[in-house]
């Protein structure tokens, strides 16, 4: 049993803090949170060597949860409630808008966001709790918008395996966004579940090229195993869809029609995209991981990036943060809408509700009928 505030190691990589590149991680560098009162920046005294360093030890620590359901009105996303089961995510996309939240807990949006990892162990038991509350309204609950609910970890603490068995049993509709081939462990709840009409699945993916998708997305599952995954969903008749995402201009953008070819070739039949969103820590994060990794790019990226926020590297504002603005986003969603519409990736259908079974409440009367 571990004390409150003690990490466990999952991993037998050693750890240490030193100016470099980390193998296996997507940060360059553990940069201060915007709350912390010094700022710590790496700096090269000519002393430490500029390659790979010893890799960094991924910890975790299981922290209960008092309630588990993420209540939100935000009016540009498709869904009003999500559960993250993880706080922190071990794949280390370097563009995870998911990073700054990390600041609240007195960590770095850096590498710390990628190796101090926070689970909820009793998540699903807070789920059930939470969904047989007398005034609770069943609707959709998504999973994966804020960290990956099939992150490395999963695979030992089987979190997200326990919130669908939940989901399943009281026949209550979910949404999953993910980048991992894990997904298909959980192939016989999620078949069970889209049978009835309660499940939808989304696969994430931002390249095709494995070079650039290795050192962005260091622990995700390859584009490859993404489609794949696609694939295998689709064939046993779980709803898919695929999200580019995001979309980087100047690097990745050009490669939007062929993700949707694939995509739709793999089975899926929704698509959606995101622009790049880079708030507070990862405009930092970003530049540095973009010139240490595409320096011949850089600069045009970064050009590119302020022609659609309005000649800044983000603009926050409602109905922009997800698509930007200016002619170079207008001709990225226009392009999306003309590949979407040619595969017929543009279907929409609900998820039901009216199947929801609450969970009985410790001392309630089961009924009779």
């Amino acid at each position: 049993m571990r004390k409150p505030g003690e990490f466990e190691s999952v991993s037998p990589e050693a750890g240490g803090v030193a100016y470099g590149r980390r193998h296996g991680r997507g940060a360059q560098t553990n940069r201060s949170g915007r709350f912390e009162p010094i700022a710590y920046e790496p700096v090269d005294d000519g002393w430490e060597t500029l390659g790979d360093l010893e890799a960094l030890q991924t910890e975790v620590q299981e922290v209960p949860a008092r309630r588990i359901i993420t209540k939100n009105q935000s009016p540009d996303i498709g869904f009003d409630r999500s559960i993250n089961p993880y706080r922190g995510c071990e794949h280390g996309c370097i563009y995870c808008f998911a990073r700054p939240t990390h600041a609240f807990l007195g960590m770095s949006p850096g590498l710390d966001f990628e190796t101090k990892l926070f689970a909820k162990t009793n998540a699903a038991q807070a789920l059930e709790r939470e969904l047989a509350e007398p005034n609770y309204r069943p609707r959709m609950i998504a999973i994966g918008s804020n960290t990956d609910p099939y992150q490395p970890i999963e695979r030992r603490y089987r979190i997200m395996r326990r919130i669908l068995e939940v989901l399943d049993a009281t026949n209550h509709p979910v949404g999953i966004v993910t980048k991992s081939a894990l997904v298909l462990r959980d192939l016989d709840i999620l078949q069970s579940m889209a049978e009835r009409g309660l499940v939808k699945v989304a696969l994430s993916v931002t390249t095709l090229d494995h070079k650039l998708a290795r050192a962005m997305e260091p622990r995700a599952s390859t584009p490859e195993k993404r489609l794949e995954t696609v694939e295998k969903l689709s064939a046993a008749g779980v709803p898919t869809s695929v999200m580019v995402a995001p979309v980087i201009p100047g690097l990745t953008d050009a490669e939007m029609e062929r993700i949707l070819e694939r995509a739709s070739v793999a089975g899926a039949a929704e698509a959606g995209y995101v622009l790049l969103r880079l708030p507070l820590e990862i405009g930092d994060l970003f530049v540095e991981w973009l010139r240490a990794n595409c320096p011949d790019r850089a600069d045009r990226v970064l050009s590119l990036m302020r022609q659609t926020r309005g000649g800044k590297l983000y603009e926050a504002k409602w109905g922009e943060r997800m698509e930007g603005d200016g002619p170079y986003a207008w001709m990225i969603g226009r392009r999306f809408q003309m590949a979407a519409e040619r595969l017929g990736l543009n279907k929409r259908s609900a998820l039901r509700t009216d199947l929801f079974t609450p969970p009985v409440r410790p001392g309630q009367q089961l009924s009779l009928l």
